[in-house]
């Protein structure tokens, strides 16, 4: 009877060490608030690392918020609302030309590619760019990387988008799709999963893809002030690192294993849905293979805002980006 109670005692001991020692790898965790600009299908890597808990087998606990619209990405960082912003690289280049004191600094690409579709309301069997002059295009905000890419690819195919149609682009980036869907326009610039969505409920159909038209640009990274750098370089490479193993976990599995996994952040879509997203954004090359953003893409997005209008002075790729930690954990 003693060593059944004995041997009840030090099970009982094992298993209070066991949950005591859990919790404390818990609080030993570095917490990392993220501000992302949207909850997107887009940015399925980070779903990944949070979801197998890539972050966590670095240390890091991530606190994520969604702010709609790169102002309110950009301000919840710079008034330390968020140690880290996922964004599209042009907030960096407007903030510094405006003289900011702690420079917002890249230093891991999660996209590559414009994320947007173009959806028409009508069904077109046989698409081509010519097609959009004379009629009313609704587009994203003015000034931020949808729209510039946008016009970007209109230009390419030969057509002034502020005289050869008619451009709507004062509509607030979460209002967008609730316009068309309502009657406004012929065809809009949607990201996903709207734009499957759109396409599965006869709302309207994708007939062209920003992405595969606007080449490889730095369209959405994590950055931080150069001061969180300076205070926190290792908390920023094992962030980095985790980063780096969830792009690998995406081009290792399938889509639908992608959509299984981070279907836990979209909740109102089902799993089908979710894969043909992913499916289409691993098809274009949209997911960065790795967190390095290089030279070539830092120019090519420079190019792509002085097209638009909107670069405030072209800015030297040594002074906002960092590749120190992508690099190192991409070896």
């Amino acid at each position: 009877m003693k060593h059944w109670v004995k041997s009840g005692f030090m099970i009982a001991l094992a298993c209070f060490l066991i949950l005591a020692l859990l919790a404390c790898g818990k609080e030993d965790l570095t917490k990392v608030r993220v501000a992302e600009v949207t909850r997107s299908i887009f940015y399925a890597p980070q779903y990944v690392a949070i979801e197998k808990g890539f972050f966590e087998e670095e240390g890091l606990k991530i606190e994520l918020k969604t702010t709609a619209g790169g102002d309110k990405t950009m301000t919840a960082l710079l008034s330390d609302g968020a140690d880290v912003a996922l964004v599209g690289s042009e907030t960096s280049i407007y903030v510094t030309a405006q003289g900011a004191n702690d420079p917002i600094i890249n230093f891991a690409q999660l996209t590559q590619t414009d994320g947007t579709f173009l959806v028409s309301r009508e069904k077109i069997d046989d698409f081509s760019w010519d097609m959009l002059k004379g009629s009313t295009f609704l587009g994203q905000r003015k000034g931020g990387m949808p729209q510039m890419a946008g016009e970007f690819v209109l230009k390419k195919h030969g057509i002034d988008p502020h005289n050869d149609l008619t451009l709507i682009q004062n509509i607030d980036f979460a209002n967008v799709a609730t316009a068309f869907a309502s009657g406004t326009g012929d065809y809009v610039q949607l990201f996903e999963p709207t734009a499957s969505l759109f396409e599965k409920e006869g709302k309207g159909h994708i007939v062209a893809s920003f992405g595969t038209e606007s080449g490889h640009i730095p369209y959405t990274t994590f950055m931080t002030k150069a001061s969180y750098i300076e205070k926190n370089g290792e908390t920023v490479e094992k962030f980095t690192r985790a980063v780096k193993k969830a792009q690998d976990w995406v081009q290792e599995h399938s889509s639908k294993e992608v959509a299984e996994v981070i279907q836990p952040f979209f909740e109102d879509s089902d799993v089908a849905l979710i894969e043909t997203v992913v499916d289409r954004y691993k098809a274009q090359g949209s997911f960065a293979t790795d967190p390095i953003l290089d030279k070539e893409e830092w120019n090519n997005l420079q190019n792509i805002m002085d097209a638009a209008g909107e670069l405030p002075s072209r800015l030297t790729y040594e002074d906002l980006v960092n590749t120190t930690y992508a690099e190192k954990v991409s070896k």
